[in-house]
């Protein structure tokens, strides 16, 4: 297996690009404030997550939550890992879109690293009914797994 520059570059970016718009989001709002984009649609605001993505496992308790938060993310870990090194090992594009993955990863265990929970600031809803608040590393993963799922193998595979 040989290094791949684009690879690295991509899961440096945008772990970068999720840390640069945290930054913002925490420079110019302040907790309890929204700042309406779209209105009765899109709204930015600033929260501090303790669980995972969209709020899961933010309920556990304190004393519980960062070991299942730390077991998790060792799984998803190997499991990407895994992923990467076998089943897409000749997979250039399943590559980017796990490097895309591991960066959210990164930017977010950032975040634990630093606060101890995840900066989040997109707030989408409907009416009264929000989706929990999330990130960019946030949006990234879910993109990266969707691709994965939704891939179509090249024709030579």
């Amino acid at each position: 297996m040989r290094f791949n520059f684009k690879l690295l570059l991509t899961l440096l970016g945008v772990a970068f690009l999720d840390q640069l718009t945290k930054f913002f989001a925490e420079r110019h709002i302040q907790v309890g404030e929204v700042i309406e984009i779209i209105p009765g649609f899109f709204n930015l605001i600033l929260t501090y997550n303790p669980g995972a993505a969209f709020g899961l496992m933010s309920g556990l308790p304190d004393h519980i939550r960062p070991f299942a938060l730390a077991l998790s993310t060792a799984v998803a870990l190997v499991a990407v890992g895994y992923f990467f090194l076998k089943e897409y090992r000749d997979d250039l594009a399943a590559k980017f879109c796990l490097v895309a993955i591991l960066g959210g990863a990164l930017g977010n265990i950032i975040d634990r690293f630093r606060y101890g929970r995840v900066v989040d600031f997109l707030d989408f809803y409907i009416g009264a009914n929000h989706w929990p608040a999330f990130n960019l590393a946030d949006s990234v993963i879910c993109v990266g797994v969707i691709a994965l799922i939704f891939r179509r193998p090249a024709a030579n595979e």
